[in-house]
């Protein structure tokens, strides 16, 4: 009788730590993310008196696109554009358009200055020198806007990356040339 019972103990036990590896498993790595969407359509940002668009980067009085690239698939596939922009009342944004890659546990853009390379050899890299947070992808989908921190030198960073904090890795990235 001794012997079910201590039986009965050891599988009640086993059962209460697998369940809770199980829960502490499922919490970190959220697996249903990769299924999940969230779509995100902010209009490009303005400030100022105007609207108008100054394409050209020039002294117009609209936002003016700073510096731009394409973002290209690392741990994922991601697509999309990257823009800095500039703002008539001396502020910048980086803006995401036509942002397509897979949702994940924190999601971060990062602006770094590692050189943005293809393949395994480039996932990684992001965080190992200089690199700002402008705060949590707010969408896996879509257009929208991160403000840059005003005195921020921007030609201290090369590149964007959409990057997985949990997991140390880029999702994707873009250089940003003439930053």
């Amino acid at each position: 009788m001794g012997d079910r019972k201590r039986r009965g103990r050891l599988i009640a036990g086993a059962l209460i730590v697998a369940g809770a590896v199980l829960g502490i498993g499922l919490y970190w790595l959220q697996p249903w993310k990769l299924w999940q969407n969230e779509t995100v359509s902010e209009a490009l940002p303005t400030a100022g008196p105007t609207n108008s668009f100054d394409a050209g980067g020039g002294g117009g009085t609209g936002p003016r696109t700073l510096a731009q690239g394409s973002l290209i698939s690392h741990e994922h596939t991601t697509t999309g554009t990257v823009k800095l922009i500039g703002l008539p009342d001396g502020s910048r944004t980086l803006r995401l358009e036509n942002l397509d890659t897979s949702n994940g546990p924190d999601l971060r853009v990062l602006l770094t200055d590692a050189p943005v390379k293809e393949g395994v050899g480039g996932w990684r890299v992001f965080d190992d020198g200089k690199y700002v947070s402008l705060g949590k992808l707010k969408g896996n989908k879509g257009d929208q806007n991160y403000a840059i921190p005003a005195g921020l030198n921007l030609s201290d960073y090369s590149s964007v990356t959409i990057w997985c904090d949990r997991f140390d890795v880029s999702f994707g990235a873009a250089e940003l040339p003439g930053t």
